[in-house]
């Protein structure tokens, strides 16, 4: 009997990566599916399992296929290449999927998908490496260009922008975290509950959770338990980065500031601005795409966050219809190449190239530039960023602040608690890391502050 993705993981998790070669973006084409199928329990978490694995160790696993197959793999069908990785995935990375499992799935699927004359080839490779695999040579750590490249499955470019940024052995850290699934994080909604009285709530459906080191609302799932997470229509919490999360705590936001919140979607630090100022602030939160003006929307009314107008514009054209030096505060989250978080966004590895970065930087520049009239005098700017380049962050700092003499840099330390110092450089921009605070993502910020005129 021929399956269907609604009723194999395997079918779906091929099919998810098969619309992500075409340019579809993982997490929205794995929601779709699994809203659609009538996959349950372990099978949806095997078809997750899959999708961000193979993506995420992609340059790993064509290694160690380049060992036992004879053709170069750039010359193989898509299709065929598509199915080895799965199959190589679940050989090197899944203990409790045994091999012949492993292998035969794979090979059946090819025959479903009409690859009958890919076979036999398929099985000769996937039961080669499972012969070889404790013999493959992986580069050891000393080479760290190849041990990033291979190992911790990054492109060539992506490679010399982590060496370029850290010594080697906070380089080879950092893509070892890289190279490991995300933490699954949540922001308590301090409009509703608080962090203690909810972590309970965990433990008692079921969930094992700890607190943040250093997001106040912070919650960070270490295993979850077979129900749903309680509090989710009522809207007790938002899956958030704890890195996202520190964006809001750094604009120090009060009640009965103006704020405007730049290319605000899908909403969480809106919202959690809208916590932070106690629902007391009035916030502009600005998007480019009607669609996630609606997001914006539908998260404030779950949240219970009041007081946020949420409109559209591309900020390529400055806001003209906005008063100059009104803003109290300014959060520009800025559309970047999402270098820091490869984790949760795995095809970003093998569709950006170090030309998008440049492009990108241009595009952030141009909005910082447009944003900027509106601050005013004593109000602060901070620009944000879920990217780690150096063009993308220092580059745009110095550009701005060379063009625009009355905004100074505020060092971000002066108003943060002594617990965060070391997620902040010597020049006081927050710089975050995976594999040195709490599993976060990379995140950069630098605030400016209009000086009075």
């Amino acid at each position: 009997m021929t399956s269907r993705p609604d009723d194999s993981p395997r079918r779906a998790a091929y099919e998810i990566l098969q619309r992500v070669d075409e340019g579809a973006f993982a997490d929205l084409v794995l929601d779709t599916v699994l809203q659609r199928s009538r996959l349950e329990g372990r099978d949806r978490g095997l078809v997750t399992e899959l999708v961000y694995g193979v993506l995420r160790l992609r340059g790993r696993l064509d290694f160690a296929l380049e060992q036992f197959c004879k053709q170069p793999l750039g010359r193989l069908q898509p299709e065929v290449l598509r199915l080895l990785r799965l199959g190589a995935y679940q050989l090197l990375e899944l203990d409790r999927v045994p091999a012949h499992a492993a292998v035969g799935t794979t090979v059946e699927l090819a025959r479903e998908l009409g690859l009958p004359q890919a076979t036999g080839f398929i099985n000769g490779v996937l039961r080669a490496l499972e012969r070889g695999r404790a013999q493959i040579d992986w580069p050891p750590p000393e080479n760290i260009r190849r041990y990033l490249q291979h190992v911790c499955s990054m492109p060539v470019w992506l490679t010399k922008e982590l060496m370029r940024l850290l010594p080697n052995a906070e380089a080879r850290a950092f893509g070892e975290a890289l190279a490991k699934p995300a933490p699954y994080s949540l922001r308590v909604n301090r409009l509703k509950t608080d962090r203690q009285h909810f972590l309970q709530q965990l433990l008692e459906a079921g969930h094992q959770a700890r607190a943040c080191r250093y997001a106040p609302d912070g919650v960070i799932i270490e295993k979850r338990g077979d129900g749903r997470l309680p509090g989710d229509a009522e809207g007790l919490y938002q899956v958030q980065d704890q890195a996202s999360m520190l964006i809001g705590y750094l604009l120090n936001v009060r009640p009965g500031q103006k704020i405007l919140d730049c290319c605000a979607a899908p909403g969480g630090k809106t919202t959690h601005l809208a916590a932070l100022s106690e629902n007391r602030a009035e916030i502009v939160a600005l998007e480019k795409y009607p669609q996630r003006v609606e997001l914006i929307e539908r998260g404030a009314a779950r949240l219970g966050c009041l007081r946020i107008s949420a409109k559209e514009w591309d900020l390529g054209e400055p806001p003209l219809f906005l008063e100059e030096q009104s803003f109290d505060r300014i959060l520009l989250d800025a559309p970047c190449s999402g270098l820091g978080v490869l984790r949760r966004n795995p095809e970003s590895r093998w569709s950006k190239s170090a030309v998008n970065i440049r492009e990108l930087a241009e595009l952030q520049r141009e909005i910082l530039f447009h944003v900027a009239p509106l601050v005013k005098p004593n109000g602060k700017l901070l620009y944000s960023l879920c990217s780690f380049s150096k063009a993308e962050t220092d580059d745009v700092v110095e550009q701005f602040l060379e063009t625009h003499p009355q905004f100074e840099l505020e060092d971000l330390r002066e108003a943060s608690p002594a617990g965060w110092a070391e997620l902040f450089t010597d020049r006081g921009t927050l710089r975050s890391y995976p594999h040195q605070h709490d599993g976060m993502d990379a995140f950069f910020a630098a605030c400016f502050r209009r000086c009075c005129e």
